[in-house]
């Protein structure tokens, strides 16, 4: 069959269909929509067309690519009607491998797509149709058919060592190679020749060879295919019960988000502290990686897992720390930006949303960090090399796939992996086992997955939105499914006679400011434990709160009687606290107690404070209040700081912050699918530019030549003008604002104003054209 006999057969399949038909051609295949089509002709040329039917078989799962692998081999491109494959061939040669009914609807999926068309008893396909298959050779209908994994894996412990290395190279690198030996005629001892009789290689041509994605995958040591079923692998067992009930997989997902919410702002404030260098390249190199995990407490994965999500979001970003940290070195280092701040006063479930956001949108592979790049250099954390365009897109597939399975059961990595190879067996090399087992590692971690099974909110990610939806419904939706999943705040704690608190669950925001202002956490989860010591009340106090304030805090939370060993300790601490105020000279030093500040001046720390006395109880000093400050504790003393007005004033590190000098980096977005109307709208000038092409204009009495004018003059205004007197059609041409071309058959209406009012055949509805953008004028016959 000919290129342009294939294209003539395509066309009057389409021009065939109804308008429905078609909208649903162009939703499946986008991309023949634009630019519109100017007749079904030339939407068959590019239905037929190679790069096009690459989209097309981009989705298409195995028993598709089987269905259209055996109507290839029957014989679909066949210039001869009597030897094109039938739907019942296909049927019948499939037949054992799957169910039928299963076979006719990937058959109907074919021809709907137009890939395939004709009718029951006779199927064609294009010189092109193989770009639509994952692979150029016909792999579920060839020698490896039918083989089992343990089968294939038998074929190739018995080859030698040769042999099996040219099957571990095309495993791990691209799929196809080319050899000499890869002909008919070619020396049936050489390892290529072997491997193709065997059918562990098949031959795509002369010179070309491919591997079986099976014979890959045994090699690969990942999931078998099964080519004798042609049915999807199932997720897990029919009917399995699941371990833990939905209650507790949600509950798990909630703790997992607490942790990860209560990890990133221990990062921000160490990096507030201390912020760490940046590397020539703008990464974080595995140093600085390392004594983050040391200062926080979190091992060297999670730091780094949680640094990418922060640099995306921007909540951590390089620049110049300000105000310059303690050995500040003068260049540029991660740090945190304002927008950390404005994350860590939002409330649980919108920090959790922000974090779920940036994992499922975020082009980069935290879980890379380490492994060796093309140069055999450890990949560091936020450098270029972890980026990759479609790392979201795996993960909205990977979280589809689990949405296919009963809720709450749970998916070991395995089944996922083979469920994916056999819906998108042309991403075959994309998904590995060793990432989706990361990603699922991840998505535990964010709180989408927790034993194993797809949580609430990691379903509510799963649905998709209408066309037409407000993101802020879908946002909004998710937050209402983390809000159902996280524990309620509680505003009370436990007081324990050992100086500690114990918290059963999430703060309320008031209560977690006062309880970290006067104590230290011990030990993070759903029952976290602060423990009080010296150091965090003085630290109270230096906030401005009283030991009365304290007590009061302590006796209206505290379910447990507050201990008698508490008390005491607040109120010592306070009885110190105080006695020595600093103030600005650069530093003024000022106590009640003259003795107080006698010791103070004979304390070590007098000389590097330099200190001089003014009064029995002021002395002053050249270094900042601070650092008087720091010098006094550590000589034993206990100073509070305070303003002109004499009230004490907060003097806590709130740690440095950079400008976001960068927008925030996000992947571009592919371009959105045009809507349904749109579409429609699309199918009505393919139909119009069918009715033009097919139309019959009026021809002179003494020519063949048509009644015709071109332009929008005076000639093309007269043709219409006898158009409207005769009541009879026209075929125009016309440009719109855009510079698209196009042709309309029209009966006229009016003719005013420098516009052409008309009614186009097989529509109801006045259209107008201006006259300046009319290309042609044709009288029709009646």
């Amino acid at each position: 069959m000919s290129s342009d006999d294939q294209h003539a057969g395509l066309a009057d399949e389409l021009a065939a269909r109804s308008d429905d038909e078609l909208t649903e051609l162009l939703i499946e295949r986008p991309d023949l929509a634009s630019p519109t089509p100017q007749g079904t002709r030339v939407l068959a040329q590019r239905a037929l067309s190679a790069a096009s039917l690459a989209l097309a078989g981009e989705d298409l799962d195995v028993l598709a690519v089987a269905v259209l692998e055996q109507a290839i081999a029957l014989g679909s491109r066949s210039t001869a009607k009597t030897k094109r494959p039938s739907v019942a061939k296909i049927v019948k040669a499939l037949s054992g491998r799957a169910d039928a009914d299963a076979i006719r609807a990937r058959i109907d999926l074919l021809r709907r797509r137009a890939i395939l068309w004709g009718d029951k008893t006779s199927l064609c396909a294009g010189e092109h149709v193989e770009s639509a298959m994952p692979w150029r050779s016909s792999h579920l209908t060839g020698p490896m058919a039918g083989r089992t994994g343990e089968e294939i894996a038998a074929l190739i412990a018995d080859l030698d060592e040769r042999p099996r290395e040219l099957l571990e190279t095309l495993a791990r690198g691209p799929a196809l190679g080319r050899s000499r030996d890869a002909a008919p005629d070619a020396d049936p001892s050489t390892p290529v020749a072997q491997l193709i009789s065997s059918g562990l290689l098949a031959r795509v041509d002369n010179q070309t060879v491919e591997l079986p994605p099976m014979v890959g995958a045994v090699i690969r040591d990942g999931p078998a295919w099964r080519t004798d079923d042609l049915t999807p692998p199932p997720l897990h067992e029919p009917g399995l019960k699941p371990r833990f009930p939905a209650k507790a997989v949600d509950a798990a997902a909630g703790g997992e988000a607490l942790e990860l919410i209560r990890h990133l702002t221990s990062l921000i404030n160490v990096l507030g502290a201390t912020p760490a260098a940046v590397l020539r390249s703008g990464a974080l190199g595995v140093r600085e990686l390392r004594r983050l995990a040391k200062l926080t407490g979190i091992e060297t994965g999670r730091v780094a897992f949680l640094i990418e999500l922060a640099g995306y979001l921007r909540i951590i970003d390089a620049g110049f720390p300000e105000p310059p940290p303690p050995n500040d070195s003068g260049e540029q280092a991660f740090a945190p930006t304002s927008t950390a701040d404005t994350w860590m006063h939002q409330p649980r479930e919108r920090q959790w949303l922000s974090l779920a956001d940036a994992w499922l949108h975020m082009p980069r592979r935290a879980w890379q960090v380490g492994d060796p790049d093309r140069d055999g250099n450890a990949m560091a954390t936020l450098s270029a090399e972890l980026h990759d365009a479609y790392a979201p897109i795996q993960r909205q597939l990977i979280l589809s796939t689990l949405a296919h399975a009963d809720p709450a059961v749970a998916v070991s990595p395995d089944a996922v992996l083979a469920n994916l190879h056999w819906h998108r067996p042309r991403q075959i090399r994309r998904f590995s086992r060793r990432l989706v087992a990361e990603t699922l590692r991840e998505a535990r971690e964010i709180g989408l997955v927790a034993h194993d099974a797809l949580t609430t909110v990691g379903r509510a990610y799963t649905v998709e939105p209408p066309a037409d939806a407000d993101p802020a419904d879908a946002d909004a939706a998710v937050l209402a499914a983390m809000r159902a999943v996280l524990p309620e705040p509680v505003d009370h704690f436990l007081t324990q006679a050992d100086l500690t608190l114990t918290v059963p669950g999430p703060m309320t925001p008031e209560l977690a400011e006062q309880v970290e202002l006067v104590a230290d956490l011990e030990s993070g989860g759903a029952a976290s434990v602060y423990r009080i010591t010296p150091e965090s009340v003085r630290r109270a106090l230096d906030a401005g709160r009283s030991s009365n304030e304290l007590l009061s805090m302590f006796t209206t939370h505290s379910r447990t009687p507050v201990p008698q060993s508490l008390s005491y300790l607040i109120e010592d601490v306070a009885r110190k606290h105080g006695q020595l105020r600093v103030g600005v000279a650069s530093a003024f030093i000022r106590c009640e107690d003259s003795t107080v500040l006698a010791a103070v001046l004979r304390s070590p720390a007098a000389e590097p404070l330099a200190l001089r006395a003014l009064a029995p109880t002021v002395a002053i000093s050249p270094s900042e209040v601070r650092e008087v400050i720091d010098q006094l504790r550590a000589a034993g003393f206990a100073p509070a700081g305070e303003d002109s007005s004499g009230a004490v004033v907060d003097l806590r590190e709130r740690g440095s912050r950079v400008t976001v000098s960068r927008a925030r980096r996000q992947s571009q977005p592919r371009r959105s699918a045009p809507s349904a109307e749109q579409l429609r709208s699309v199918v009505g000038r393919i139909r119009s530019t069918d009715r033009a092409a097919a139309a019959t204009p009026v021809r002179t009495t003494s020519t063949s030549t048509p009644v015709r004018a071109t332009g929008g003059g005076e000639s093309a205004t007269a043709l219409i003008q006898l158009a409207l007197r005769a009541h009879r059609r026209l075929r125009v041409g016309y440009v719109d604002a855009q510079g698209s071309a196009s042709r309309h058959v029209v009966t006229p209406k009016v003719l005013g104003a420098g516009q052409l009012v008309a009614v186009e055949d097989g529509s109801d509805t006045e259209q107008r054209f201006s006259l300046h953008r009319l290309t042609s004028v044709e009288l029709l016959d009646a």
